[in-house]
């Protein structure tokens, strides 16, 4: 049975702890920041764990965490 290939583009977005949650970075906060509230880009800051109907989907980008 050949290897899996991972998918390059997960590989840089997700990154698995060691407990085998995925977690990930928001988006939009990178530019564009004077419209946006102190919260929000708060938030944006910090990691997020992956929803649960999405981590079956990521597992099969990034098969080898």
């Amino acid at each position: 049975m050949p290897k899996i290939k991972t998918n390059r583009g997960a590989a840089k977005r997700f990154k698995v702890t060691g407990t085998g949650k995925i977690v990930y970075s928001r988006s939009n906060a990178n530019h564009i920041l004077t419209k946006k509230t102190s919260k929000r880009k708060r938030t944006l800051r910090k990691s997020h764990i992956i929803d649960k109907n999405n981590k079956r989907m990521v597992n099969v980008l990034i098969p080898y965490k």
